[in-house]
Parts: C-alpha cells; structure tokens; sequence
C-alpha cells in the first residue's frame, strides 16, 4: 500500500492505494499503459465529510464568502443578524454528489445572505456577506 494526497478542486485527501503493478520507468512516456484501477473504488464509511474553506474577502468591498466549486445549496445554517465564529458551518453545499460543509472564515455578523436552498451556485459566487 502507498499513502498518496490527491487535491480535487482544491479540497484534499489523503488515500491508500494498492499497487498491483510496477513500472520501473518514471519518465511517464514511452511504456505500455497498464490498467491500474478498479473498476469499483471504495471509500472507507469513517471518511470526514469534506469541509471547504474559502476565503473571505475584503479588498474593495464588504467582507464575502464565496462558493469554492460550482454545486447547489442544500442547507442555509445562519440568520441575518446572527454571530458566527471562525469554523462555524455556514452554509451544506451538494457538489459532484457529495455534501460540503462550508465554515466561516473569520468571527463577524451575517449581513446578508445571496443564496437560498436548492440554488444552483458558481465557483466563486458569493454566498453571504459579513458587516
């Protein structure tokens, strides 16, 4: 087994993978393809749900958080008006058929909220503004 981090838009996880076969040159060209993959991989039932982390912005403009891949919104975990810290959930995002938790990035009021449940949302759009 082989412990690898792979990164999937931005988000990261560390694997196990099994090599069942071995070529001895690195240079990536030049050698026959061998299928290395099965044809069912598994993910592990303890794997964390994953937990996106955007930046906040404040160049410009209001303090933002901002969606970190193209998905559509399940679940809205904050009010207007409401206190958030650092790392609290925000707003559970569906994307590549998997929830996403997405935290706050810095301790601030809710100002306003841009997306409701079940809109569909773009890399980068902004989500919820801080004052």
């Amino acid at each position: 087994m082989k412990k690898l981090r792979i990164t999937i838009q931005g988000i990261s996880y560390d694997v196990e993978v099994e090599v069942l076969a071995d070529d001895d040159d690195t240079s990536g060209y030049g050698h026959a393809a061998t299928n290395l993959y099965s044809p069912t991989p598994t993910v592990p039932s303890s794997a964390p749900m994953p937990r996106a982390t955007p930046a906040a912005t404040t160049a410009g403009g209001p303090k933002t958080l901002t969606a970190p891949l193209p998905g559509v919104i399940k679940e809205v975990k904050v009010k207007v008006g409401e206190s958030v810290k650092t790392n609290a959930p925000v707003i559970i995002m569906e994307a590549m058929k998997m929830e996403t938790v997405i935290s706050s990035t810095l301790d601030g009021v809710i100002k306003e909220i841009k997306v409701a449940p079940a809109q569909s949302v773009q890399q980068g759009e902004i989500l919820v503004t801080f004052e």
